[in-house]
């Protein structure tokens, strides 16, 4: 499917998440900014919560007039999932809202045409007890969700005031023979006591050739502390022994959710 990539991936909620609000309206109203109130700067058109609103009403087959307050604290760019989940939770909420009738199914197929990451965060029971989605290992194109225990793990994530492009570091993979999706490792891993070593990412090399500044800072950082330092951010050092060694990033100390 153009735009989509099959994955393998393991998938936790951390506690570290966007604030939204959504309500009933006379007229649709969207309102997106960082938490300190700066405005978004990309085209509303283009965020995936105002994506999902019109995808809900196009499921819905009628005008859902609402206003979508977003206040982001997420890092946009670095692969963990902020505008999927936020994505998700806009599907959920205004399907309660507007349209309780339509189908868990309906509202994953929703999920999906939207992005391959959105439909891990489409998890109804979690949903209903207002928890984070379960972890899950997710197949496909991000369509297949096997759904685990939650685990239990400090960590810390290293934000450098750059991304990597999701586009160009698939691209980058699909350009080297040597890359590998290892799904079996992926499962494995999973199932394995959670440790520093215990992560790994297929997309890691990808995304340093597509992001020079990106394998030095790693490097550095795993010299520094003595531990291995994964991509898409999250590490097992305190955020207090690892902001010295990252200048330039924001450093925050989180937990599996």
């Amino acid at each position: 499917r153009a735009g989509f990539h099959p994955i393998a991936s393991w998938m936790h909620a951390i506690e570290l998440g966007d604030e939204i609000s959504i309500a009933r309206a006379p007229s649709t109203n969207y309102d997106l900014a960082w938490h300190d109130g700066t405005p978004v700067d990309w085209d509303p058109d283009t965020d995936l919560c105002v994506r999902a609103h019109r995808a809900l009403e196009q499921a819905a087959g009628m005008p859902v007039p609402a206003r979508l307050r977003v206040r982001k604290s997420v890092p946009a760019g670095g692969g963990l999932g902020g505008g999927s989940a936020d994505a998700a939770v806009t599907l959920l909420a205004l399907r309660d809202l507007f349209a309780p009738d339509l189908p868990d199914e309906q509202i994953t197929a929703c999920a999906h045409a939207l992005g391959s990451d959105i439909p891990f965060f489409i998890d109804p029971p979690a949903w209903r007890e207002r928890r984070p989605p379960r972890p899950a290992i997710v197949t496909g194109l991000g369509t297949v969700a096997q759904r685990l225990e939650r685990r239990e793990a400090a960590v810390t994530l290293v934000c450098p005031p750059y991304g990597c492009p999701t586009g160009a570091v698939y691209r980058a993979f699909d350009a080297d023979p040597t890359d590998a999706c290892d799904e079996d490792r992926v499962r494995q891993t999973a199932s394995a006591p959670l440790t520093p070593h215990t992560p790994f990412n297929d997309l890691a090399a990808p995304a340093e050739r597509t992001e020079p500044r990106l394998g030095p800072l790693r490097a550095a950082l795993a010299a520094a502390l003595g531990t291995p330092v994964h991509v898409s951010g999250s590490g097992f050092a305190p955020a207090d022994a690892a902001a010295p060694h990252a200048p330039g990033c924001r450093v925050i100390a989180t937990r599996l959710a």
